[in-house]
């Protein structure tokens, strides 16, 4: 098998020779080269010292090419451009029962080889001159990528025990690369699925990610749930999964649902965020459900505690608690605006309300409400999108005439403290948000001299008077 045309594996590989060392080509970035994928990150394994060799090929890349070294793991990094090199050198791994950090030792290119974690990430291509391009397949991964399968290279029961992370990856390549797990390998998941406790949050966090990157991720969820991580990981999640029914009554399956909508939003963007809000906008469905003799089943308010919860579980995963966090809470509180409004009858006030909350987040709010309609009933469905499509030349109509998106009133404190001479006082979050309400209601146009007279007025009618000054002057 040939490299591709890239002058840089000569030069890892004359750089070899001339140390005397076998050096190789390894992991993902071959899978990726087989798969006709992009990929920046080439790893390179040689028999010896990865950094002697690393500092070996930067003698020969020039002056733009730095070395950083990883004494602890016994690697080194080069990176040139858009593309990242890693080296290290060949080792054989053991593992203690409370511990996926491995003991580490020398070991031969068969041995590193058998470390890894999947047939397909477990080949190596030849970059020394001799037998420059040759593939090393040691356990059939060529014929797993054919066939699209993940399997480990040795006992899978083993594979996972030694190093559970390695769950998450299986999930996630099948989730990315649409693969499937080998049977025995999906087994060994379920049987060691309670090992996950000794792998941080932060990467479980990493895989997550990635699998919500992915273009369908609803596969990798449905994965998680098959062989028992998700209610270690997730509980929240894994309590949206089933039905229950009362006098010949059911609710639909909101995990089921929730993977539609999730994939739906997929399709439309790849917004990371929108799609962790599209996979929560149901979270506190499980915690809201109550059954009503005249109405079914409800779930009332579970977009306003769903936003609450989306902090509890972003600070438990260790994901960001950042604007990313405050962004989902955001989506999957208003999630059910849009929705109510086409619902009643569309009034300006509510669309000015809606827009001025969304903000700049509007149009992913409409994404996901769009992709919220799950109903098997096709004239329902329609009938909704309808009404979005009617509800978004609406808002677009409101924003262009009053300019509502992300509005401020057009009077601030400062001009409420000098007009009444306040200082301090609660009352000036009081006269502002009743101008705000004025505007987005439709009483005064969102122009400083309709406001300024409604502040005084309104002033006036809670007991509130202007100051001698200001009063003359108005």
């Amino acid at each position: 098998m040939l490299l591709p045309d890239n002058k840089i594996f000569g030069i890892v590989g004359q750089s070899a020779d001339n140390l005397g060392r076998e050096a190789y080509v390894v992991g993902g970035y071959v899978r990726d080269l087989m798969l006709h994928r992009p990929s920046k990150d080439i790893d390179f394994v040689t028999v010896g010292s990865g950094i002697e060799l690393a500092r070996e090929v930067a003698s020969h890349m020039g002056r733009n090419a730095t070395v950083t070294v990883f004494r602890t793991y016994g690697t080194a990094q080069i990176h040139r451009g858009d593309l990242e090199l890693e080296f290290v050198g060949a080792r054989r791994e053991s593992y203690t029962r409370d511990s996926r950090n491995p003991i580490v030792e020398d070991g031969t290119l068969a041995d590193d080889i058998s470390r890894r974690d999947f047939t397909i990430n477990a080949m190596a291509i030849c970059v020394n001159k001799a037998h420059f391009g040759e593939l090393i397949d040691m356990f059939d991964g060529v014929s797993d990528l054919e066939h699209r399968i993940i399997r480990t290279p040795l006992d899978p029961d083993i594979t996972f025990s030694d190093d559970p992370l390695r769950m998450m990856r299986a999930i996630r390549f099948a989730t990315q690369l649409d693969f499937t797990i080998a049977p025995e390998t999906l087994d060994a998941i379920s049987r060691n699925a309670g090992r996950i406790e000794i792998i941080t949050r932060e990467r479980i966090a990493t895989e997550l990610n990635k699998i919500m990157a992915s273009p369908v991720p609803s596969i990798g969820w449905y994965l998680l749930l098959h062989t028992g991580l998700l209610p270690l990981i997730f509980p929240e999640l894994a309590a949206l999964k089933g039905v229950d029914t009362v006098r010949g009554r059911a609710h639909k399956d909101n995990f089921d649902h929730t993977m539609t909508v999730l994939d739906r939003v997929a399709l439309k963007s790849d917004n990371l965020w929108l799609r962790w809000a599209a996979l929560l906008h149901d979270i506190a469905k499980p915690v809201t459900k109550r059954w009503d003799d005249e109405q079914g089943w409800t779930f009332h308010n579970h977009n306003f505690i769903g936003s609450k919860m989306v902090e509890k579980i972003f600070r438990r995963m260790k994901l960001p608690l950042n604007e990313h966090r405050k962004y989902v809470s955001k989506i999957v509180e208003l999630h059910m605006r849009p929705i109510a409004l086409v619902e009643d009858e569309v009034t300006d006030s509510a669309v000015r309300r809606l827009i001025n909350e969304a903000g700049d987040d509007l149009e992913d709010l409409m994404t996901l409400c769009e992709a919220d309609i799950t109903s098997k009933n096709q004239s329902k469905v329609k009938r909704f999108l309808d009404n979005f499509t009617y509800l978004r030349r609406k808002m677009d109509d409101i924003n262009e005439r009053d300019s509502i998106r992300n509005f401020q009133p057009p009077v601030d404190g400062h001009e409420i403290m000098e007009t009444f001479g306040l200082r301090n006082s609660p009352l000036i979050g009081t006269i502002k948000q009743a101008i705000k309400d004025a505007v987005l209601d439709g009483l005064i146009p969102n122009e400083h001299d309709a406001a300024h007279d409604y502040m005084i007025d309104f002033a006036r009618s809670i007991g509130v008077l202007p100051t001698s000054s200001t009063e003359s002057t108005t």
